[in-house]
């Protein structure tokens, strides 16, 4: 589950800056770079090694998100793998909550993927693996790096 990070006093968080550099090595088929976490926003780098690090059928009960291609080709999918679409560079879909799907290097080279997810205000956020994990992509298992500049 997703937590959502609020002030008690009402303060603006001080702006987060980030240096993203996709990561040379790792040893799960997928990476997670964070670039920032606003507490009702965060934004992060996916790296998916080629025909190692597609994920499972899923669903995020209260999380939006925007994927978008930075690099690599990504063919995201529904219920029974139906394709909802194949995004090259530059390209990319709106993914609103209570969506099944599951997405997949397609390309010839590793994917690299901006993840963009809001929280739905009132909505608990939970995610439902539809389908079991594959491999060593599940969330807990994908190796985490850092683009923050602290």
């Amino acid at each position: 589950m997703a937590t959502v990070q609020t002030t008690t006093d009402n303060k603006p968080r001080k702006p987060q800056q980030f240096d993203y550099v996709p990561p040379e090595a790792f040893k799960t088929g997928k990476a997670i770079v964070n670039l920032g976490n606003s507490g009702h926003l965060r934004g992060t780098v996916q790296v998916v090694k080629k025909g190692a690090g597609d994920n499972n059928l899923h669903v995020h009960t209260g999380m939006d998100g925007i994927y978008m291609v930075l690099m690599g080709e990504v063919t995201f999918y529904g219920p029974d793998d139906e394709v909802i679409g194949v995004f090259g560079e530059n390209q990319g879909l709106t993914m609103p909550h209570g969506n099944a799907y599951w997405f997949a290097n397609t390309g010839d080279k590793d994917l690299e993927i901006l993840q963009v997810v809001a929280w739905a205000p009132g909505i608990d956020d939970k995610r439902i693996d539809v389908n079991p994990p594959k491999g060593d992509v599940a969330p807990e298992k994908s190796e985490k790096f850092d683009a923050r500049i602290r």
